[in-house]
């Protein structure tokens, strides 16, 4: 795993980052290894509560997703490496295995005022239809202002009038007992 001092830009200027971390539903331990390394890794991170859903384009294969806000002084280039060295490190992976990147997904969704979608072939609007990632993020950054649609999360939920009845939170999941808000 790549040392976090390593990785750090040269300007010291923290920058608020929300991530969305998605996994197969019947991987919670790979979340929750991320998520226990993320809390070593950076103070002050929170989480909103763990939601199961239907992965985008995989319809009928549960998936949970939770996002994390935090504060850090990586570049984005360098958070990228280090959310990729992540994935690798607490993905279950077994022989011959269809969708290995599937085991664990760590995405930026804010880092700073760039936003960024978590599948690189959607277009940068697309996200703002998947409830698996708007309420989540709403939960510890609602008031945050998207800077391509300049109104705040919250507010694209109200308009976009998603139905947080297509995911549902996900019970005694380790995360929602160890690092509430």
């Amino acid at each position: 795993m790549l040392l976090l001092n390593e990785l750090v830009n040269s300007h010291n200027i923290m920058v608020t980052v929300c991530l969305d971390i998605g996994s197969n539903i019947d991987r919670k331990r790979n979340i929750q290894s991320c998520i226990d390394q993320l809390c070593a890794d950076f103070e002050g991170i929170v989480f909103s509560k763990a939601y199961e859903s239907e992965a985008f384009g995989f319809e009928g294969d549960p998936f949970i997703n939770l996002s994390a806000k935090l504060e850090t002084e990586l570049s984005f280039d360098a958070l990228n490496v280090y959310l990729k060295s992540l994935e690798n490190k607490h993905a279950r992976k077994r022989d011959k295995e269809k969708f290995i990147d599937r085991t664990l997904d760590v995405d930026i969704l804010l880092y700073g005022d760039l936003v960024l979608q978590p599948e690189k072939d959607l277009p940068r609007k697309e996200i703002l239809k998947f409830p698996f990632v708007l309420f989540p993020l709403a939960e510890i950054a609602g008031d945050v202002v998207h800077p391509v649609e300049h109104i705040s999360i919250n507010e694209i939920i109200k308009k976009s009038a998603l139905d947080k009845s297509s995911i549902k939170e996900v019970k005694g999941f380790p995360i929602l007992e160890t690092n509430q808000q």
